[in-house]
């Protein structure tokens, strides 16, 4: 029963560290992105940088690094921040950073219901 119980808390866990990370950093990106007409240089500058340490956080190295490069593009060059921006989120949807179900077990390893 404990260790259903911690298999359970620790998928949880993984699932909201998650959403705290990767899918907020996606949608706060998508956000910007379909929203760039209306926002000023800085506006972006400031949300690029936030959703750079979101992925750093989540382990997502080189899409927060580009990420960090936009966020200074955009102050100076709006079509070199396009082009990293796109390739940002290129590379973040091919992490594909969701946690992953944990693998089957062979069957004489599956817990047998008794009840």
């Amino acid at each position: 029963m404990e260790l259903s119980r911690q298999r359970a808390r620790k998928r949880v866990m993984e699932r909201f560290d998650f959403l705290r990370t990767c899918a907020l950093a996606r949608e706060l990106c998508y956000l910007i992105r379909s929203n760039l007409p209306v926002l000023e240089p800085e506006d972006v500058h400031r949300a690029c940088l936030f959703i750079s340490k979101l992925c750093r956080e989540a382990g997502c190295v080189e899409p927060s690094e580009l990420c960090a490069k936009a966020a200074e593009a955009v102050l100076t060059d709006e079509e070199k921040f396009l082009e990293i921006c796109a390739e940002s989120c290129k590379l973040c949807s091919q992490s594909a950073r969701r946690p992953r179900r944990e693998e089957r077990r062979p069957e004489r390893e599956r817990a047998t219901y008794m009840a």
